[in-house]
């Protein structure tokens, strides 16, 4: 690793002690892009590693609603406002408590390349709150939506800063958002992505990460001669990501095997039912240990029952594993049990759930598939540019022609990433392939627009 990029990440630890999710983050990227700064001085004549792994814009601000029992509670809303220079600020807001600013601009850094390689003129953004929807009632995440609104509204629009859905925010919370923002503004603008489908939304965006992560997969295993069909598959996670994963996952002809939440994982020999998992986490909101009462034969293990440090989702036997939860849930242990048991390929729905050293081992086997979270879970960012798109063209496109779309997108993000990484004499190491491809497309942007 060449002695700039080494300082650059050596000051990056200095500016933002305790921001390690951040510096990971920062590392693989910079590691990936040597090869690039090696061959090309502009970059570092231009200083665009310095400047990019700074955000634009930072905002924090404070959260105040008043809960059921008529106490106030109050909670940090942050907004990281990371890159512009291929277009307006994109990025999702996340309602959990793990939320803080390290977290975001991890999640902010990751945002500028997955959406420069979607093709879509959009930036990198991230925020949200350490605020937790989990056992709240409707009317208090109303209350916290709408103070989260009252500060946040200054921050966005539809050509500044565009948010979307992460953990914690569905359809349920954008409604919330959007409403009280066309309160205060008296606007009906396209200032949010995940809205209602009578009021702006897209068809298939609910779909669009986990069908987009299937697509990405299919393109990477058809590269190799294989093929998804008959395939025992691994999911960790059941939100939307999990969900759509598995349901497309059937449309391939393969067999998802298991699904998670915090407190445990579900194995299921006769493959996921779709259908009660959507009921337990979609409609009744449910842990997922109720799964078992309808379907007796299969298997709920708690967290309690995990081997120390391994996340125990990873213990089943699989050909292929889709880490869809969060981030940094794969590590080298989990990896080395997957890859034992015969998994040869693991797609990241989740934004970087795979630790640098999980990565680097799986780099290493020659006879393993690894698609990246920075270009195999961009579907959902793409589709929410369609939705802008259909926003400004007033207009809404059927399912299938947004389906066709976010195909045609998972399809450009593979081919870009495996030609880059042929271009850089490592054939199908989409990690660097993904890495470099998005960012030259925004740094020669920056390099175009001078010192701002």
């Amino acid at each position: 690793m060449s002695e700039y990029i080494n300082g650059i990440l050596e000051d990056l630890k200095r500016l933002n002690p305790g921001q390690e999710v951040f510096i990971q983050a920062a590392t693989e990227v910079l590691y990936n892009l040597d090869p690039l700064i090696s061959r090309e001085d502009k970059y570092k004549k231009h200083a665009i590693l310095e400047r990019i792994t700074v955000p634009e814009r930072t905002v924090v601000f404070r959260v105040t609603y008043v809960d059921d029992k008529g106490k106030p509670q109050v909670h940090n809303g942050y907004r990281v406002q990371f890159n512009s220079a291929i277009g307006p600020y994109k990025g999702g807001l996340r309602l959990h408590p793990s939320v803080n600013l390290g977290v975001l601009k991890f999640l902010g850094f990751e945002q500028i390349f997955k959406n420069s390689l979607t093709g879509v003129n959009i930036g990198g953004a991230k925020g949200g709150s350490n605020f937790d929807p989990k056992g709240k009632s409707d009317n208090e995440i109303m209350r916290f939506c709408h103070a989260f609104m009252e500060e946040f509204y200054r921050h966005i629009g539809n050509t500044t800063d565009v948010p979307a859905g992460d953990i914690g925010v569905g359809g349920r919370e954008i409604g919330y958002l959007f409403g009280k923002y066309k309160k205060i503004t008296g606007r009906f603008d396209g200032i949010l992505t995940g809205k209602g489908l009578n009021w702006g939304g897209s068809l298939a965006r609910t779909e669009a990460t986990g069908y987009g992560l299937v697509y990405f997969t299919d393109n990477m295993l058809k590269k190799a001669g294989l093929s998804l069909e008959g395939k025992k598959c691994s999911i960790s996670g059941s939100g939307n990501v999990a969900i759509y994963t598995i349901e497309k996952l059937y449309q391939f002809g393969a067999l998802p095997i298991t699904a998670s939440d915090s407190n445990g994982y579900i194995y299921d020999s006769e493959g996921i039912d779709v259908a009660l998992l959507k009921e337990l986490k979609e409609v009744r909101r449910e842990r997922l240990s109720e799964y078992t009462k309808f379907r007796p034969h299969a298997k709920y293990i708690s967290v309690n029952e995990y081997a120390p440090g391994r996340n125990g989702v990873w213990d089943v036997p699989c050909d292929g594993a889709f880490p869809c939860a969060t981030q940094n849930e794969v590590h080298l242990a989990d990896i080395k049990v997957l890859y034992a048991n015969g998994c040869k390929f693991l797609a990241e729905g989740a934004n970087m759930p795979s630790t640098l050293d999980a990565v680097n081992f799986m780099l290493a086997q020659k006879d393993f598939y690894f698609a990246p979270a920075k270009a195999a879970n961009a579907g959902g960012v793409g589709t929410s540019g369609l939705e802008m798109m259909q926003n400004a063209g007033m207009t809404s496109w059927s399912f299938e022609e947004v389906d066709k779309r976010l195909r045609g997108i998972m399809n450009h993000i593979f081919e870009i990433s495996y030609a880059t990484s042929e271009e850089f004499g490592d054939a199908g190491n989409l990690v660097l392939g993904s890495n470099i491809a998005g960012f030259r497309k925004v740094a020669d942007a920056m390099i175009d627009q001078g010192y701002v």
